[in-house]
C-alpha cells in the first residue's frame, strides 16, 4: 500500500510557504511604498517649527537686539483702533496730552483727576487739569508693563480705581509705545519718566508725587527713582511696585515663554547673558539698595508671569538695605482672588491699602 500524504502533502506545504513569502514580500513592498509616498512638503512643514525654535537662542546670541523685541513687545499695540485723543470714551475725568521729553521724542499721556473733582472737570481744557495738580491730592506717575498701550483694559481699570480713591494719575506710553514717537530703550524710558516728573513737579505745588510701576514698569520706576536721588539729590515721595522682578535677567529666567529653553545646556550663555549685550538690565535689586523713599511691593500669589518669589526676594533685598525698615512693605494677594499678573488693580481694597501705607486719611 502507498502511504497518503507523502508527495501530495509536501506539495501543499510548499504552496502555502510560497504564498506566505509572497504576502510578506507584498507587505514589505507596500510598507516601503507608504514610506516613499510620505510627502516631502509635509515633513518640511513639521520640521520647520522645531528647527526655528531651536535656532532662536543662537540668533539671539548673534543679534542680541532681537531680545528687545521680545522684552518690550511695543509692536503689540493693543487694544487696536483706539483714539488716544479721546480717553473719555474709556474713562471719566481724563484728558490726553503730549510731552516732548527730548528732541525728537514726544510721549502720549492720559491725566485722570480725582473723582471728587469729576463734576468740575466736565468740559475743562488742559490748563485746568494742569492747575488741578496743585490741589493737594497725591499724584501717581503710572508706568505700565510691556506690550499694549495706556488704553489696555487693566490699565484703564487702574485709572478708574485710583481716580475713585482721589488720586491724580498720569499714565504715559513710553517712547515707541502707543502714539509716542522714538524707539524703546532702557535709558530712553528713564528720560521719559523724569521729564514727566519734572513737568508734574512744576505744577503740583506741595502735592505728593509717587512712581507706580507694573511688571516691566517696576524696573523703570526704580531706575528713575535712583537717578533722581543720585544725580539730583531728590527723593520721589514713594515708589509702588506691582508684580515686580529683581532684574531683567531673573525675569527672563522665570517667565513661561523661556521654559522650553531652560533645558538647553547653553540657556544662560545664549539668552540670559545676551540681555546685557542688548543693553537691558532693569536692576531693581541694585536700585533699592540706594533708595530711601517709602517702598511698597505688591504681588499676587497666582502670578503666572513673574512668580511672587521674585517680589519677595526684592523685598528682602530692600529690607536689608533700608535703615528705616518701616519704609518697606510687602503685600501678597491670595490665590483665591484670582488677580494673577495684571489684575491687582481690580481689588477694591487696593486704594485703602495704599493710603494706609502712605499714612493718608
Amino acid at each position: 500500500m502507498r502511504r497518503r500524504g507523502g508527495d501530495g502533502d509536501s506539495g501543499d506545504s510548499g504552496d502555502i510557504g510560497d504564498i506566505g513569502r509572497a504576502e510578506r514580500r507584498h507587505g514589505t513592498a507596500r510598507h516601503g511604498r507608504a514610506r516613499r509616498w510620505w510627502p516631502p512638503w509635509l515633513r518640511s512643514l513639521l520640521l520647520a517649527p522645531l528647527l526655528s525654535c531651536a535656532a532662536v537662542p543662537f540668533l539671539i546670541r548673534l543679534f542680541p537686539s532681537l531680545l528687545t523685541k521680545f522684552v518690550y513687545l511695543n509692536f503689540l499695540a493693543f487694544p487696536f483702533f483706539v483714539d488716544f485723543r479721546r480717553p473719555e470714551l474709556l474713562v471719566n475725568n481724563t484728558i490726553n496730552l503730549y510731552l516732548t521729553t527730548e528732541p525728537g521724542v514726544t510721549v502720549g499721556i492720559w491725566h485722570t483727576v480725582p473723582s471728587s473733582k469729576g463734576a468740575e472737570a466736565q468740559g475743562k481744557e488742559q490748563r485746568w487739569y494742569e492747575e488741578a495738580l496743585a490741589d493737594a491730592h497725591p499724584v501717581i506717575i503710572y508706568l505700565h508693563g510691556n506690550g499694549g498701550t495706556r488704553a489696555a483694559s487693566h490699565r484703564v481699570q487702574f485709572l478708574k480705581t485710583m481716580g475713585a480713591a482721589d488720586f491724580h494719575i498720569l499714565a504715559l506710553d513710553y517712547r515707541g509705545y502707543g502714539d509716542s514717537t522714538g524707539r524703546p530703550s532702557e535709558s530712553g524710558f528713564t528720560t521719559d519718566v523724569l521729564a514727566l516728573y519734572d513737568w508734574v513737579k512744576a505744577r503740583s505745588g506741595n502735592s505728593s508725587v509717587l512712581f507706580w510701576g507694573h511688571s516691566l514698569g517696576t524696573g523703570i520706576a526704580t531706575n528713575a527713582a535712583r537717578k533722581l536721588q543720585e544725580e539730583r539729590g531728590v527723593q520721589v515721595d514713594a515708589v509702588v511696585l506691582e508684580s515686580p522682578y529683581t532684574n531683567i535677567r531673573d525675569a527672563a529666567a522665570n517667565i513661561p515663554i523661556t521654559k522650553i529653553y531652560r533645558q538647553f545646556p547653553g540657556f544662560e550663555y545664549l539668552i540670559l547673558d545676551s540681555m546685557a549685550r542688548a543693553g537691558m538690565f532693569f536692576s531693581s535689586d541694585e536700585n533699592v539698595k540706594v533708595l530711601d523713599c517709602p517702598l511698597l511691593i505688591l504681588h499676587a500669589e497666582d502670578d503666572g508671569v513673574l512668580p511672587p518669589k521674585l517680589g519677595h526676594k526684592l523685598y528682602e533685598t530692600a529690607l536689608k538695605a533700608y535703615k528705616d525698615k518701616s519704609k518697606v512693605k510687602f503685600v501678597t494677594f491670595p490665590q483665591k482672588l484670582g488677580l494673577g499678573h495684571d489684575y491687582i488693580s481690580f481689588n477694591p481694597e487696593l486704594p485703602a491699602l495704599v493710603k494706609d501705607f502712605l499714612n493718608m486719611k
